[in-house]
């Protein structure tokens, strides 16, 4: 007689749901504050919403949201696949190089390419005694908006992407080069429809985050919804505006949430063998060994060597100034351990969400998916200010807490983990659960020696993401971290407002270097393969 377990009755079991259920309600609470502070000014809503200059700023925040997510994906598809499936030299060290872009806080990355690349900036100073440049094109607008936030998020597509490259079965990718078809052919039918939920994953957080985000937005002067948003907050007696335009954001992230799970679709994932994944196949580049390397090394100059080197720069003029840098030992430590535990929390929240979306699909699942995403789609300071609102009315003894301060980089950050975690489940065959069930084992069992096991790797890139992101977050951490708590987001910030560049150099430079130890022992205990591997040439 067969075997009939939940997951085929399509029950979950009240371990699961519940804790799926209480997350839910925690991730709404920003929304239930968005409701109740614009329905105070429900008459003015819809004729501000259709002001002109409305529709011009959701116009260029579509165009940007849309160019963006297309570039970063195809980018972060097309290393990852250079840096599992082929013979490009110095992988290890592009491995970390690529990744560092997360790190790196939007209004840090403008300040640097504003400072090299406007027309009289750093670099039109050195072209001119060599090459007469008197004045390079502007960066402002949305040249620059694209090209910065395309370098910061493309390591969104990145990450997942390598993790399921790596967990990837490569049976069917050899039955098909056996059958003839030649590399391209094979990664564009076979590969590519394999990665589609890593991939859409990854490409709705990089949609999310250009919606979002306000610090490139701002400084490079291209206005979005989040710009409108923050100069309400600060400018306007009355926020409910900003509160209704925080909710258009939230409605446009579930509908961007849809698009994804319409693009992912119903197909299956996993390899239908009862055994591991085989060894990947190692792609000989040839003579596009070099050219893709070199793709990359611009890459990395453009988002990690170039910007310390300009960092540098500009602590060498303040040494020289002799400006001080202040004491950098507590944001540094404050700033880690923060990380750690939100790293940690966001894996232990988003794990059991992963599962329970995965292995229980239906309306609640399909709901609770898309409620995880509303967060990350809202600027910082809106979740920051519905906590205060919860933490003053209701939570009010862990109001001013490591604790509070850590919920919120949950509400802001799970995606982040979730869709990492997510898609490492879904490359992962059920039976094999069912199997290890028939000889005896129980549910524990299971999910402690066959279930995280095999989707280790998943669950370190998801930690990656949500560690290099709350290293760096800036408006929640002040508005909710405790008295005098300072990281070296904020005191970078800081700085920068009060045009000491210096000494937001030092600090920014720290950040970046401090986190690439952390990131890079992450990183190689993530997902990866030893032993021989199969090579096939790349015509």
């Amino acid at each position: 007689m067969p075997l009939t377990t939940s997951l085929e009755r399509g029950r979950a079991p009240l371990a699961v749901s519940v804790p799926a259920i209480a997350v839910t309600l925690v991730l709404l609470a920003p929304i239930a504050y968005l409701v109740i502070r614009a329905a105070g000014s429900a008459d003015s809503l819809i004729p501000f919403l259709w002001r002109p200059r409305i529709g011009a700023v959701a116009l260029r925040t579509f165009a940007l949201v849309v160019s963006v997510t297309v570039s970063a994906t195809i980018l972060g598809t097309a290393i990852a696949w250079l840096l599992t499936r082929t013979n490009l030299p110095w992988r290890r060290a592009w491995i970390l190089l690529t990744a560092i872009p997360l790190v790196i806080p939007s209004f840090v990355y403008a300040l640097v390419i504003t400072t090299a690349l406007s027309p009289r900036g750093l670099v039109q100073k050195m072209l001119e005694p060599a090459l007469g440049i008197t004045e390079l094109p502007s960066i402002y607008g949305f040249p620059g908006a694209f090209i910065s936030l395309t370098l910061l998020t493309y390591p969104y597509v990145l990450l997942p992407t390598r993790a399921a490259l790596t967990n990837l079965d490569p049976a069917m990718e050899e039955a098909s080069r056996t059958l003839g078809r030649g590399t391209l052919k094979t990664f564009t039918s076979i590969t590519l429809p394999a990665l589609r939920p890593a991939t859409a994953a990854g490409a709705l957080l990089v949609a999310l985050y250009t919606l979002s985000d306000f610090g490139a937005v701002s400084l490079l002067r291209w206005e979005t919804f989040t710009y409108a948003i923050f100069n309400q907050y600060e400018a306007a007696f009355d926020r409910a505006l900003a509160a209704a335009l925080s909710l258009v954001l939230a409605i446009t992230a579930i509908g961007l949430v849809g698009i994804e799970g319409w693009t992912r679709g119903r197909g299956r994932y996993h390899s239908i063998g009862p055994g591991s994944p085989q060894i990947g196949l190692t792609h000989n580049l040839k003579h596009w060994r070099w050219p893709a390397t070199g793709m990359i090394a611009i890459i990395s100059f453009a988002t990690t060597i170039g910007p310390m080197a300009v960092l540098s720069y500009w602590i060498v003029q303040g040494a020289m100034a002799g400006e001080s840098f202040g004491d950098l030992g507590e944001p540094l430590l404050n700033s880690l351990t923060t990380a750690l535990l939100a790293a940690a929390a966001l894996t232990a929240v988003a794990f059991p969400l992963a599962l329970f979306i995965v292995r229980y699909p239906g309306k609640l699942s399909a709901m609770i998916e898309r409620t995880t995403y509303i967060g990350f789609a809202l600027p910082g300071i809106t979740v920051a200010i519905a906590l205060v609102f919860l933490g003053v009315h209701i939570l009010y003894p862990i109001y001013q807490t490591l604790l509070l301060l850590i919920i919120a980089y949950t509400v802001l950050f799970l995606p982040t983990t979730l869709g990492s975690i997510r898609s490492g489940i879904l490359q992962l065959n059920p039976r094999i659960e069912e199997a290890a069930r028939t000889l005896g084992k129980t549910r524990l069992q299971v999910l402690l020696k066959i279930t995280i096991p095999l989707v280790r790797g998943s669950m370190f890139a998801g930690a990656a993401m949500a560690f290099l992101l709350t290293m760096k977050e800036l408006p929640a951490t002040l508005v909710l971290g405790p008295m005098d708590f300072r990281t070296l987001a904020t005191v970078t910030w800081a700085a920068t407002s009060e045009s000491f560049f210096a000494s937001a150099a030092a600090s920014s430079l720290m950040l970046i270097v401090v986190t690439a130890v952390p990131l890079a022992l992450i990183l190689s205990r993530g997902p990866h393969r030893s032993g021989p591997q199969v090579t096939h040439q790349t015509s």
